[in-house]
């Protein structure tokens, strides 16, 4: 491995000498979400003390709290649109409430999210209680306590903090959030979306509580089939910038001491499902679903009841909150990594057919200290090595193009790194 060290770079705070998520907080935040009755997507948005309306002034009331707490670092906002769809036949108000902090760079965001919406068996029974403590309270509360622990942070990216609704309808919040994404012109360096984050417990019984899975697409949506072909050509369907997202995931979780294991799935979300996330793929936005190692699906879209003696419904009692923490965790120390970094470069150019040596190549990203190029063996799935440069350029000496995949991060003075972007051909 050769590694050329830049000056002035930072040596990161061990995690045990951070702040770490709270599991009093988290379950706190989760029984009061429960506490709203139901947050189905049509039920009442004015009731003061039941239904989605009240649960949304109540992640806004804590999020100002908590912006109040940091002298002001945190601005709450809605955004809202009216959706139609098979779900929501007389349309519905689709608010998604969120906090700003912004960085020195107010246009680059990274995004963590959960949906604030429940249901039970009938997707359209807006009445019944819905506690959905699990699906999804548990992400909703690791968004509360990301922010009450980043507020205390000086960051260079905007973390946006969001509470979604519609996800049950039919994917609604993500869509408008994407979208504000999109109107807006932010630079979206990462979107975390945490849905289902809180059980160690499966269907058959088993107990899974050292890992979390990590959703992640590896040919882009967003791409055309030429470009996607492209992509094949270059070796780069493990590399896409979603992948890079969850890889990036998984080296911040080899970090954290008695933590957890990151399994990143290779594929967009779990098999013929999808989320949150999913609009943001569709607009070539890096985003990564978390979801628990193990599922009980009698404790998800479930009416509230007891049969054959099997009890259903997703209540509180049937979480398991330190997990829940060490999810919590894990976002948290991606936020932070990402947020200090700067972009990543928009793309990278490779040189070096009939050649033993490559040369890499990429436009000088604003802000940027400096840059990573990392390398690995064509049939290796995580970079090996990698060297350290200041110039938007470097030339490896040995390394053969044919048998190598390259790709370039960029690191900001303090040496927060940002994803990589996977190196390829020239583009004409």
């Amino acid at each position: 491995m050769r590694i050329l060290a830049l000056p002035l770079l930072f040596v990161a705070l061990p995690a045990a000498a951070q702040e770490q998520p709270s599991t009093a907080r988290l379950k706190a935040d989760v029984e009061k979400l429960v506490s709203f009755g139901t947050r189905h997507t049509l039920s009442s948005p004015t009731d003061p003390k039941r239904g989605i309306g009240a649960a949304r002034r109540w992640f806004a009331s804590e999020m100002e709290r908590i912006g109040k707490g940091c002298g002001g670092c945190i601005q709450v906002a809605n955004v809202a649109r009216t959706f139609t769809g098979p779900r929501a036949p007389n349309g519905v108000e689709i608010v998604d409430v969120l906090g700003f902090q912004a960085g020195t760079d107010p246009k680059r965001v990274v995004i963590v999210m959960g949906h604030i919406d429940s249901r039970v068996t009938d997707v359209m029974n807006a009445t019944a209680d819905a506690p959905g403590a699990n699906d999804d309270a548990s992400g909703v509360a690791l968004v509360l306590e990301a922010a009450r622990i980043l507020s205390k942070e000086k960051l260079n990216a905007t973390v946006v903090y969001a509470a979604l609704s519609g996800e049950e309808q039919g994917l609604y919040g993500g869509t408008l959030l994407a979208d504000t994404a999109k109107e807006r012109g932010w630079t979206v360096s990462a979107v975390l979306n945490n849905d289902i984050v809180g059980n160690t417990v499966g269907q058959d019984g088993r107990r899974v509580a050292d890992r979390v899975r990590v959703f992640s697409e590896g040919i882009r949506q967003a791409e055309p089939l030429d470009a996607q072909m492209a992509r094949a050509a270059d070796g780069g369907e493990d590399d896409g910038p979603s992948r890079a997202l969850a890889k990036a995931v998984d080296g911040v979780a080899k970090g954290i001491p008695g933590g957890l294991d990151t399994f990143v799935v290779r594929r967009f979300d779990r098999f013929g499902r999808g989320g949150d996330h999913t609009p943001f793929l569709k607009l070539g936005y890096p985003a990564v679903r978390f979801s628990v190692g193990v599922e009980n699906y009698d404790q998800q879209h479930q009416d509230l009841r007891s049969e054959g003696g099997k009890v259903y419904g997703d209540t509180v009692d049937k979480m398991d909150f330190p997990y829940l923490a060490k999810v919590t965790a894990i976002n948290v120390a991606t936020l932070r990594r990402l947020a200090k970094a700067p972009a990543a470069p928009a793309s990278v150019t490779l040189i070096g057919a009939l050649a033993t040596d490559t040369t890499v190549k990429w436009a000088a990203v604003p802000g940027a200290a400096g840059y990573r190029v990392h390398w690995r063996r064509a049939d290796a799935q995580d970079w090996t090595d990698h060297l350290d440069v200041q110039a938007p350029e470097a030339v490896l000496k040995g390394v053969i193009v044919d048998d190598s995949f390259v790709g370039v991060s960029s690191l900001s003075a303090d040496g927060a790194e940002s994803l990589v972007t996977f190196g390829g051909r020239e583009r004409r």
